[in-house]
């Protein structure tokens, strides 16, 4: 039952089309770990913009950076995205969970609004619809996580299922 009404859900979002366009800032002449770094990014931003653009309607113009000093990644509202030097962080989550911060998670008044008055009429029902009515939506620390989930899960990759994936996204995106 309950992967029947994930299925019917997302194949509802499904038709939402993004509007996520995204360069990757490259050296001229790339090091053997730049090339590498630059290869393991495209392939999380390409699944990544893949993803939200089946699930949301967002967008936005990212400038992606391979940035060996930043320890995981970071992002911001104003379309900066980095990677730092740890392969285990440039996956297809650390890139959505990065992107969610350029659409304005953690980043915005707005943000902090819906926070504060837990306001997330189309992402809470959708929730409570696959895990019960008492599930909600927790903001803390600039990031957003369902009630019995530990957000900072999202980066990484032996952690997450695909369900909970989507689960993350729809409720990123959700307004």
């Amino acid at each position: 039952m309950r992967f029947s009404v994930f299925a019917a859900a997302l194949a509802c979002l499904s038709t939402a089309s993004a509007a996520i366009t995204w360069s990757l800032q490259k050296a001229s002449n790339p090091t053997a770990d730049q090339a590498d770094a630059y290869a393991r990014i495209e392939a999380a931003m390409k699944l990544a913009v893949a993803r939200y653009g089946r699930l949301s309607s967002a967008t936005k113009t990212i400038r992606v950076y391979y940035s060996p000093g930043v320890p995981t990644a970071e992002a911001n509202y104003n379309g900066d995205l980095r990677f730092g030097s740890v392969r285990t962080y440039m996956n297809e989550r650390t890139a959505m969970h990065e992107i969610s911060h350029t659409l304005g998670i953690g980043q915005t008044t707005a943000f902090n609004t819906r926070c504060a008055a837990n306001n997330w009429p189309r992402a809470t029902p959708l929730l409570q619809s696959w895990d019960g009515a008492g599930v909600r939506i927790n903001c803390g620390g600039g990031h957003i996580c369902k009630s019995d989930m530990f957000e900072s899960r999202i980066s990484y990759r032996e952690h997450l299922e695909s369900r909970q994936v989507s689960e993350n996204a729809i409720m990123k995106i959700s307004r």
